[in-house]
């Protein structure tokens, strides 16, 4: 399947898919990570902050920002700035998905970052990442020399997905 047919069949999946069954799987995600080598050394977190069809972080994200310190990324024209979370009250709506972001002066060295924690439409057994299209992501992590986990669903981890040359594969992938 082309990329676009893989995103169209995953949007239905995230359609059929339970509030409970997305909140449990959300939060068997999340137990895993909490207990992996990279989550636990790592201080400075790349992470996001969940639309409504994603792997969901902002529960995960209040629980441990007391002991890490989480970045989020905000979209800035066609790139993606990266922005340090101190805590909701500081969110904005941002420019182009409604998603909250924090405020601020955006991150210039990527080399603090620990650790990234990526969403997308769908991943694969060879840890590629299919993400919404736009290229958001790939022109951001090429940046990043921290270890990309890729977060999903159940039903969007694949067998194999097409990947072009600028497509920048996960570490690691974590699914329900």
């Amino acid at each position: 399947m082309d990329k676009q047919s893989i995103r169209k069949q995953i949007r239905a999946c995230k359609k059929a898919q339970l509030p409970q069954q997305k909140r449990e799987e959300s939060e068997r995600i999340w137990r895993e990570l909490e207990q992996h080598p990279l989550f636990q050394k790592s201080h400075n977190i790349l992470i996001y902050w969940s639309m409504d069809d994603e792997v969901e972080t902002p529960a995960f994200i209040l629980k441990w920002q007391e002991k890490k310190q989480f970045l989020l990324p905000c979209v800035n024209g066609d790139q993606l700035d990266i922005k340090f979370f101190e805590n909701t009250s500081a969110l904005q709506e941002g420019e182009l998905f409604q998603i909250p972001e924090p405020q601020g002066e955006a991150l210039k060295d990527y080399s603090l970052i620990d650790l990234a924690i990526v969403p997308g439409v769908a991943f694969d057994r060879h840890l590629h990442r299919l993400g919404r299209g736009r290229g958001y992501y790939d022109k951001t992590l090429c940046h990043i020399t921290a270890p990309k986990i890729g977060v999903c669903f159940s039903f969007q981890y694949l067998d194999e997905i097409p990947t072009d040359a600028f497509d920048i594969p996960m570490d690691e992938v974590i699914h329900a």
